[in-house]
């Protein structure tokens, strides 16, 4: 049995189709076909079947890729015991995530994995909250977020580990009134003007937790993702936003104030696909990562927003 058509089959089961898995692997449609007929011929059975112009796995089909993780966590388990007795983990992990996030993570680690033999292989992405899990499949670690629950939607049977518990504060311009309260709540934000973001977005769920507790809709002045531009148009007077704690900058005409009555917190996460956390080097990187989130919480708690 060839690993690689266990993992193909994996991938045609969470990606869909063919077309999906050869753009996300950089391979041809043709080439998977290919691949998939000989792994019907080595096995002696048939692991998919045309829908239309498309395909899906069989139940033998789906029996196989249900299979991958746990025979591809077995093998990496193998390599991380080799790694282990060589002396210290080696190798690229590739991670990506949100940007906000990744901005207080990352350069902390890698200030801690200069002098190891771990290369870091790094992308960044801003999604809707149940779009980071499906990332897994392309990264070792993907750093998710979640504003609900203590991890995102679609994670289950993934390897999940909390990183940080991050406040998500109210940025208002410096000359604004609210900006005389040392914390705001739902009922004095009525009437206020908002930077928000793209519907979906876990931000805006805070937004609209503000809303159902007040019984009006805030407007929204535009909805743009990044957050420095987000806080350059609060300090010219353009409105309010929500803005994550660790990577926000109070000053040069920006105040932070922390939000209280509703949930205004985000837990960040690390999320990997388990054949993927099997690997040392990979292990690694998430216990410094949940060692760096330790301390920006630790840090946020005692010195909340002035």
């Amino acid at each position: 049995m060839n690993v690689a058509h266990l993992e193909l089959l994996r991938e045609l089961s969470i990606r869909g189709s063919l077309a999906a898995v050869a753009s996300a692997t950089h391979r041809t449609p043709s080439a998977l076909s290919q691949q998939l007929r000989t792994a019907e011929r080595e096995l002696g059975v048939k692991l998919v079947e045309r829908v239309g112009r498309g395909l899906r796995l069989t139940p033998e089909g789906e029996i196989l890729a249900s299979c991958a993780d746990e025979v591809c966590a077995v093998l990496a388990d193998v390599r991380a015991r080799l790694e282990a007795a060589r002396g210290q983990p080696r190798g690229s992990v590739r991670i990506g995530g949100l940007p906000s996030a990744g901005a207080a993570l990352l350069p902390p680690l890698v200030r801690r994995l200069r002098s190891s033999d771990i290369e870091l292989d790094l992308d960044d992405f801003d999604l809707a909250e149940a779009d980071y899990a499906p990332r897994t499949l392309d990264f070792d670690i993907v750093i998710a977020h979640s504003f609900t629950t203590e991890f995102p939607a679609g994670s289950d049977g993934l390897v999940r580990r909390v990183l940080a518990h991050e406040p998500i504060d109210v940025a208002l311009p410096s000359e604004h009134p609210l900006c005389a309260h040392e914390h705001l709540t739902p009922d004095l934000l009525r009437g206020t003007t908002w930077i928000g973001v793209p519907e979906g977005y876990p931000f805006d769920t805070i937004l609209l937790t503000v809303e159902r507790a007040n019984g009006e809709t805030l407007r929204r002045l535009v909805r743009i993702k990044d957050n420095q531009l987000v806080a350059e148009l609060v300090r010219c007077g353009a409105g309010l936003a929500l803005l994550p704690r660790f990577t926000t900058q109070p000053g040069r005409g920006l105040t932070l104030r922390p939000l209280r009555g509703v949930r205004s917190h985000r837990t960040l996460t690390a999320l990997s696909r388990p054949d993927r956390y099997a690997r040392l080097a990979v292990r690694v990187v998430v216990d410094h990562l949940a060692s760096i989130g330790a301390e920006l919480s630790a840090g946020a708690a005692a010195a909340p927003p002035r």
